[in-house]
């Protein structure tokens, strides 16, 4: 079993399509170099780094609302 669940992760983000992209983005950025957030992983792989971060609270998301009109 995947941890953490997709189902935890909606109880704090409730969009599938938000967890994935801030995920992908993420996990290029550890993949790149940059050190994962969570002090100890479960995960060897970078996006499930960057779950475990989303999940921990320790990557946020910053929505950026733009007026198209």
């Amino acid at each position: 079993m995947l941890y953490p669940s997709i189902d935890a992760l909606q109880r704090t983000i409730p969009s599938k399509y938000t967890i994935v992209t801030v995920a992908a983005k993420r996990a290029r950025q550890i993949q790149d170099g940059k050190a994962p957030k969570v002090a100890e992983p479960k995960s060897y792989k970078p996006v499930g780094q960057a779950l475990e971060e989303l999940f921990s609270g320790d990557t946020t998301i910053i929505v950026n609302e733009k007026n198209n009109g």
